[in-house]
């Protein structure tokens, strides 16, 4: 399977999977569980549209027609570094936990 969407959040996701699975593609969307890792922030960056290797050429043309309309703004990798960010904070935190228990 092959990346065909990085979302922003899982709602986002799931709604460009929609638009795919209404188009005869079949797609997975990840992301469900490490979402849930951030808590009550907001997490961003960890869910992703997947499809098979055959359709990601098809689902990446209907992900680009769906953005060009306005319904959904791209990300791209890089674009602002939040979802990095949150991400790297998040593990430098788990870190300093573990090394905290692991002292103990």
């Amino acid at each position: 399977m092959q990346i065909a969407y990085r979302a922003k959040d899982i709602t986002e996701a799931h709604i460009v999977a929609g638009l795919l699975k209404a188009n005869g593609i079949e797609t997975y969307v990840g992301g469900h569980y490490l979402q849930g890792a951030m808590g009550e922030i907001g997490a961003a960056g960890f869910s992703n549209v997947h499809v098979e290797d055959e359709d990601l050429y098809p689902a990446r043309q209907l992900v680009a027609e769906y953005e060009a309309s306005g319904h959904v703004t791209p990300v791209t990798e890089g674009d602002d570094g939040k979802s990095n960010s949150y991400a790297r904070w998040f593990l430098l935190a788990m870190a300093v936990l573990a090394l905290i228990l692991l002292n103990l």
